[in-house]
């Protein structure tokens, strides 16, 4: 059953919000593989055996923060690491912050795979994705492609890429002056690199999703991703929670009453998945 809430107050949700503050430990930490990925990790000091684990997927960085995830992307893996005590990883994407590499959406999918496999590695088993933006566009199809991860919450997705790959040169353009492409002589060909923009497309990916828990959360205010992308989404998965904020524009992962749905989700699916 769809479910599409305007949320003009805090919304219903479960959630105990008046826990303390679980003491976390936040260490700095490398994805492994080509090319080198800059991530942080958080923890709580103590961690319950066979704890939740999720991967925060960042955006695409604006004018205004060339090139870097904001501080902020840190701040939220700590808070819900504190209040969900669950374990989180935060990678920048290839060409974001310090990760080595060059902006492709084929190279920022890898990325997000190699990202689950690096949590793998560290012991998780329940990984959930949550993902903005486009970071949650990639957490789309990463989890369709990926049957172990048990859910995915995602902010404010893109259903597909179309309108950068309409106009490649000058979304190409774009990435120079946003800093995720660094290399004047990439990529080899301007045609190719475009043509995976509409080759992977979250619209695409999202039945292969099946029954498994989605969260989407998007703005009613949104000028730069249109929340009917939100409702195509959640019209092609059989049980969505889709949640349209009254009067959120598209910083929705700074919202407090998103912020509130998306720890209340969380909390469900600990006990739940």
């Amino acid at each position: 059953m769809k479910l599409e809430i305007a949320a003009t107050g805090l919304p219903p949700v479960a959630g105990d919000n008046s826990r303390r503050p679980l003491p976390v430990t936040t260490t700095e930490t490398r994805v492994g593989g080509e090319p080198h990925l800059e991530a942080f990790f958080v923890q709580p000091d103590r961690t319950a055996a066979n704890a939740p684990a999720l991967l925060l997927c960042h955006g695409f960085p604006s004018k205004q923060r060339p090139g870097i995830p904001s501080r902020s992307y840190e701040q939220f893996a700590e808070r819900l690491a504190e209040e969900q005590g669950w374990l989180v990883l935060a990678v920048s994407l290839r060409g974001c912050g310090q990760s080595e590499g060059q902006f492709s959406m084929e190279g920022w999918l890898d990325d997000v795979r190699r990202s689950v496999a690096h949590l793998r590695n560290e012991g998780s088993q329940r990984i959930w994705l949550v993902g903005s933006t486009t970071g949650g566009s990639l957490a789309i199809m990463a989890a369709a492609q990926d049957p172990e991860i048990r859910g995915i919450a995602v902010m404010a997705p893109r259903a597909d890429f179309d309108d950068w790959a309409s106009d490649p040169r000058r979304f190409l353009q774009h990435c120079r002056n946003v800093g995720v492409v660094k290399d004047e002589s990439y990529p080899d060909s301007v045609q190719q690199w475009s043509q995976q923009l509409r080759k992977h497309r979250a619209i695409d990916f999202v039945e292969s999703i099946g029954s498994r828990p989605m969260l989407i959360l998007h703005g009613t205010n949104d000028r730069q991703v249109p929340p009917d992308d939100a409702r195509q989404l959640a019209s092609l998965h059989p049980n969505p929670e889709l949640r349209l904020v009254n009067g959120a524009d598209h910083r929705i992962r700074h919202d407090p009453r998103a912020v509130a749905v998306l720890m209340g989700w969380l909390e469900q699916q600990a006990i739940e998945g």
